[in-house]
């Protein structure tokens, strides 16, 4: 088990792969863990070091605190890069995941040399939306949610069909509450427009056809603020295409870090 600790607060991660390859960051949604992108790793082109990590109140990471920021999240992942000696990576972020990823290209340059923008955006959801699910876990844990998010997580025949569902929402609502909501309120407080409309680097953005917590014409829109971005749709996917189409996640990465010259 790997661990970096900052501030007395410990984060749980994985450095695998290729110890002397290109580096390839992946950061989570809410309420998953790194394992969310266990699927993708099967097919990545060789030549690849994948550095995977739980944010702070998920999986076996710490829960320092509240209030967080994004950029607060996003300081978290550049210690944890630096301690691991990365820099110039390639940082693939899904939902909450992709904010991070934004924010730490604008706040630490050195380590970010393209993203990967994964049914996400600038802006995620409004006020009364992240208020109200606040609401609804501390008054009855992420259980009283979980049905809903399941099903924007996931496309409508995935959830009909793939026994896995069951584990998913387990992953979901065995998540620390506490963390749940504190990082809720940071989606909430967090409008990364300006910022992500003055990065300059290659990004690739998708998203799956079916996401209901991102749709395709959002995250088409945050692709919009950087010029030359890529932006792809998954067919047959929600919100976490890395589940449900890991091989076409996976060649859409593969082929974005040859093209940008990554690989």
């Amino acid at each position: 088990m790997q661990v970096v600790t900052q501030s007395g607060h410990a984060h749980h991660l994985v450095d695998g792969g290729d110890p002397a390859g290109a580096p390839l960051v992946f950061a989570n949604a809410l309420g998953t863990d790194l394992r969310v992108w266990d699927a993708v790793l099967r097919h990545l082109p060789p030549g690849v070091r994948v550095l995977r990590y739980d944010k702070r109140g998920h999986g076996l990471s710490d829960a320092p605190p509240p209030p967080w920021s994004i950029a607060d999240l996003a300081d978290d992942l550049g210690r944890i890069m630096d301690a691991r000696g990365i820099a110039g990576a390639a940082v693939c972020g899904l939902s909450v995941g992709g904010m991070i990823a934004q924010s730490l290209a604008v706040r630490r340059p050195d380590l970010v040399r393209a993203l990967i923008l994964c049914d996400t955006a600038a802006r995620i959801g409004d006020a009364a939306t992240w208020n109200a699910r606040i609401r609804a876990v501390e008054d009855g844990g992420i259980a009283a949610v979980a049905g809903p998010i399941l099903e924007r997580w996931f496309s409508a025949r995935f959830r009909a069909e793939n026994p896995t569902l069951a584990l998913w929402r387990n992953m979901l609502t065995r998540t620390l509450a506490a963390g749940y909501v504190t990082l809720c309120a940071a989606i909430r407080d967090a409008d990364l427009t300006a910022a992500t409309g003055g990065l300059r680097l290659p990004t690739l953005a998708l998203a799956g056809d079916e996401d209901g917590s991102t749709p395709p014409e959002l995250v088409r829109a945050t692709a919009a603020l950087i010029p030359g971005a890529r932006f792809e749709i998954v067919r047959g996917a929600g919100h976490l295409p890395c589940v449900e189409r890991p091989e076409a996640v996976a060649g859409l990465i593969g082929d974005f870090l040859k093209e940008a010259g990554h690989l």
